[in-house]
């Protein structure tokens, strides 16, 4: 053979690998990092540390099969009326993990939903007591033979993944309301999750001396528990005055971090949504952070609303008096609270981010700089709800193709597809009209509204949302049709023996997809009537 033909047959042969590599590659070229593929296992809050909230490797429910899921099993949660299932599975290795309202931790079989072990996270945070009843709120993460997740009474806890045997417990925060509903990422040999507070909801109570919380991002040593470094969104609060009841008045305090910080490997930075003011108007408050994954210094941020105090106070008999900013139209409630996502667009990262008022803003992910916003709700019509009630809660998704966001209270409660380089709605679907009369949450539709609650979550050609009706919903991701659904307000047997009843579809978290299964809470917002304990509920083929 010449030269010339070793030549040319080895050029077919190159070129005959790169249209493989083309091929199997993912769309984003971000999400080529080892770290960030993971099969068939769903590993953190958002899938990996880019925030697609996208399983690209999920190739067995399909558009073609997704008519054919069932439901394969239940589990059901001890029975706390009002309590809510928010923390959203991870998966590895055939292993679930999920946190309850109960204080409870729990790793069950994948497949079938059997118990392999229980961590009862009372010994180190104390009993559960009735102002504390949604005791584990966030998502885990799995990372190096350890599962990380945190409570509502500011603890961090790592466990043996085999076993459930505590590796190390630290709190977060001192303040006797911060709570955990920042799901953790693990990046690095850190463990990185934003700190948040139920102080906004005791500001309801007039007697209450609001407020001193301040929210915080905090980065553990994964392997000690040991805090590496802590980001404040606020500086400490002073006293400063009373109110009307005598009660101690404070500021500035608040801007919880509500939402799942993601982290750009390449440049070491990680990119975080905050919440509003509670009393004064300072701070990092309603703005997307990039800190140093190093040190925790900001290396921008961006504020995406100005002036914005609230609590539950301000929905009180007396809103201008413990909610000041209620007469100065400030009260708005429009935290960033979805977990971001990174993106690549003609070879520039992005990074965008939803927020509670209905916006999606993209920015350059080095800059800061605003690179698009596409508004995807109105603002209700005054007095008739927050204008935070009307946006995007909790997370959006990437599929390399476009992203998806569902909004609240919408008016109606919409999903939506996003051209991720301008902005441009690709589609939108509302939340079916009837929703509210059919099905279980027919029975009592004065408690319901047309609204998508949770996380977006995507595979290749599906979205999944879940809804304030109870529907659990598959969407073609190229069309926005609706190709399957799935009421969850019935009544269930639990694999692990206790009967259960579903509400509306999950809250912090969303749908997670891993090797042909699907996982979805359904124990959150409304408050069907039930006596039995809320449930998760697992699909497959």
């Amino acid at each position: 053979m010449t030269v010339n033909r070793w030549r040319a047959l080895l050029g077919a042969l190159l070129g005959a690998a790169a249209l493989i590599a083309a091929a199997l590659a993912p769309a984003d070229p971000a999400l080529a990092d080892a770290g960030a593929r993971h099969g068939a296992s769903w590993p953190t809050w958002q899938h990996d540390t880019y925030g697609s909230r996208s399983n690209p490797d999920e190739h067995q429910i399909t558009p073609a099969t997704v008519s054919g899921l069932k439901l394969k099993w239940a589990f059901t949660y001890a029975n706390l009326p009002y309590a809510r299932t928010g923390s959203q599975p991870a998966i590895v290795d055939g292993v679930l993990y999920v946190g309850a309202p109960d204080a409870k931790f729990y790793a069950l079989d994948a497949k079938t939903g059997a118990t392999k072990w229980v961590y009862d996270t009372t010994p180190v945070a104390g009993p559960a007591d009735a102002s504390h009843q949604n005791l584990i709120r966030d998502g885990a993460a799995v990372s190096g033979g350890r599962v990380y997740f945190g409570d509502s009474r500011g603890y961090v806890y790592a466990l043996d993944t085999k076993t459930g045997k505590l590796d190390w417990a630290a709190k977060a925060d001192d303040h006797p309301l911060a709570e955990m509903t920042s799901s953790p990422l693990v990046s690095d040999g850190k463990v990185y999750i934003g700190v948040s507070s139920g102080e906004a909801g005791a500001a309801a109570n007039p007697n209450y001396p609001c407020c001193t919380f301040r929210g915080s991002v905090v980065a553990f040593d994964a392997r000690t528990g040991k805090i590496d470094w802590k980001y404040y969104t606020l500086p400490p609060a002073q006293r400063t005055g009373s109110w009307p009841s005598g009660a101690a008045q404070y500021g500035p305090s608040g801007v919880a971090v509500w939402g799942t910080p993601v982290i750009d490997p390449a440049s070491g930075t990680l990119y975080v949504g905050t919440g509003n003011d509670y009393t004064g108007a300072t701070g990092a408050s309603d703005s997307l952070l990039a800190l140093d994954t190093r040190t925790g210094k900001p290396r921008w941020t961006y504020q995406l609303t100005g002036a914005d105090t609230y609590t539950l106070a301000c929905s009180g008999p007396d809103p201008v008096g413990y909610c000041p900013s209620q007469g100065q139209g400030t009260a708005l409630d429009e935290d960033v609270s979805p977990a971001p996502n990174i993106f690549k667009v003609h070879g520039r990262t992005l990074v965008g981010v939803g927020q509670k008022g209905g916006a999606y803003t993209t920015f350059d992910a080095r800059t800061g700089k605003v690179i698009w916003q596409t508004h995807l709700s109105p603002p209700p019509a005054p007095g008739k709800q927050d204008p935070g009630d009307a946006g995007i809660q909790w997370g959006t998704s990437y599929d390399g193709k476009a992203i998806y966001a569902a909004t609240w209270r919408g008016n109606p409660g919409k999903l939506f597809a996003l051209d991720p380089a301008d902005g441009h709605v690709l589609w939108s679907t509302p939340a079916p009209a009837d929703g509210c009369t059919t099905g279980g949450a027919g029975l009592t539709p004065s408690l319901c509204t047309p609204a998508f609650t949770p996380a977006v979550t995507t595979t290749p050609g599906l979205v999944y949302e879940g809804g304030y009706d109870g529907k659990f919903r598959i969407y073609s991701s190229r069309t926005g049709t609706q190709l399957w659904s799935f009421d969850a307000v019935q009544d269930f047997q639990g694999v692990n023996g206790l009967p259960g009843r579903g509400l509306g579809i999950s809250g912090n978290g969303g749908a997670v997809v891993a090797n042909g299964m699907v996982y979805v809470q359904a124990g959150y917002y409304p408050y069907y009537p039930s006596d039995r304990g809320y449930v998760l509920l697992a699909f497959g083929l």
